[in-house]
């Protein structure tokens, strides 16, 4: 055998094998007999065999043929169960959040609603390093994040779409000084570590934007600690240490803490859509559809005045697919 044969000459051999006419069998696959004849005789060419024994008055399998017709059988079924998987629509869209709470919600919350026939299904991790390896090992779809803060190997293999600037803030307990603040001077973290996810492999992106924000501030960024999972231990920890949080100004309600938006300069969190590079998929298109409308409408892409991010920092691409209808 040169290669693996055609499904079409199989589904040809089969109806020639269950009818034993021609005629027949090529009025059932709706083709001119001819036209089944030269299946039959290249798929016996590409198998080196003779399937069938013809005469004037009769059409037989030969034993190869018997031998071919339950793997035919078998592999026309497997296409069909293969076709039967993927008529039915497409399969789910695997979105990471991140955390709960945040923003990027909005946007699946409107993408349900552009395309409800679609499923888009949420779940919530931290780090958008973390998250890449899993879009490039096909165990999920997209995530949001700081894309120009990925490896530039992981970017190599994505795309992205900006979607906001989400200015940042500090998570303090309640007893702290600065508590009373309404705002955070960045200064006045002067002395002081603030934690920002070192040693979290999956988080590496966020770690390297506050390590650039606290960079000439005097602010140092907090040692690495055990990582922290479930909001009710990151309050038990929050309420045993005095160490601030970096956080942006979207991060849910903690008891015991209070947040406080930074400024003098205002940081920016730039956040942007992240998929793996060529995936296609409708619930994409209405993630981005969502994204970009939700932009404009709520001036995600304006920068504050006085407002701070790295230089150089990369975003992802500003533009989304057309609108569909």
């Amino acid at each position: 055998m040169s290669g693996d044969p055609d499904p079409r000459l199989l589904r040809s051999f089969v109806a020639v094998a269950e009818e034993l006419h021609f005629t027949r069998a090529a009025a059932r696959r709706y083709t001119a007999q001819q036209a089944l004849s030269r299946d039959i005789r290249r798929l016996e060419r590409e198998l080196g065999a003779e399937l069938f024994v013809r005469t004037t008055r009769q059409v037989a399998l030969t034993p190869d043929g018997e031998r071919l017709l339950p793997y035919a059988h078998r592999v026309l079924t497997a296409y069909e169960e293969l076709a039967d998987a993927f008529r039915g629509g497409p399969r789910p869209l695997l979105v990471d959040l991140n955390s709960a709470g945040l923003g990027h919600e909005n946007v699946v919350r409107r993408a349900r609603e552009l395309a409800p026939e679609l499923e888009l299904m949420a779940r919530y991790e931290s780090g958008l390093t973390g998250a890449a390896r899993e879009i490039l090992a096909g165990r999920l779809d997209v995530s949001f994040g700081r894309y120009g803060g990925l490896d530039p190997v992981l970017r190599d293999r994505l795309e992205a779409q900006f979607v906001r600037y989400e200015p940042m803030a500090v998570l303090l307990p309640e007893g702290d000084p600065l508590a009373a603040l309404p705002e955070v001077p960045l200064g006045a973290l002067a002395g002081r570590d603030v934690y920002a996810g070192a040693g979290n492999d999956r988080t590496p992106e966020w770690t390297d934007l506050a390590a650039r924000l606290f960079a000439g501030h005097g602010v140092r960024v907090a040692p690495p600690a055990p990582l922290v999972v479930g909001m009710e231990e990151f309050r038990r920890i929050m309420a045993k240490s005095p160490t601030p949080v970096l956080a942006v100004v979207d991060f849910p309600p903690m008891p015991g803490c209070v947040l406080r938006p930074l400024v003098d300069p205002v940081p920016l969190s730039p956040v942007s859509l992240v998929w793996r590079r060529g995936l296609r998929h409708p619930g994409l298109d209405a993630l981005r559809r969502a994204a970009a409308e939700l932009a404009a409408a709520e001036g995600w892409y304006e920068r504050p005045a006085g407002s701070w991010l790295p230089d150089g920092e990369l975003l992802g691409a500003l533009t989304a697919p057309p609108r569909s209808g």
